[in-house]
């Protein structure tokens, strides 16, 4: 058993030594990195808005027929399943909204 994790862990070893080196290549300032990821973060912000909004028509159609199914069977607990639908729909629109503030997009 120790013989397997001695020969397994020298080249785990060189692996993570490897990793480590690359790592370093790619260092650059505090302020020049986080520059950079502010400017891709705005970059993509529209487009995961975009995808943000899309899983949310999604999530309403879907919740929609569940709705639609519930109320057709005459099932009592349609106005729950109605509720949270709609404010799982709202609630995506609000938060998109609000990050799109908060990232001054």
């Amino acid at each position: 058993m120790k013989e397997k994790i001695k020969k397994i862990s020298k080249p785990l070893s060189l692996v993570t030594a490897l990793q480590l080196i690359a790592l370093s290549l790619f260092a650059q300032s505090g302020e020049a990195g986080l520059q950079e990821a502010t400017r891709q973060v705005k970059g993509y912000f529209d487009t995961g808005t975009d995808l943000m909004y899309a899983i949310g028509a999604v999530i309403g159609i879907v919740g929609a027929v569940k709705v639609f199914n519930k109320w057709n069977a005459g099932d009592p607990d349609t106005n729950k399943v109605a509720a949270s639908w709609f404010g799982s729909c709202i609630f995506l629109v609000i938060v998109a909204t609000v990050l799109k503030s908060f990232f001054g997009v």
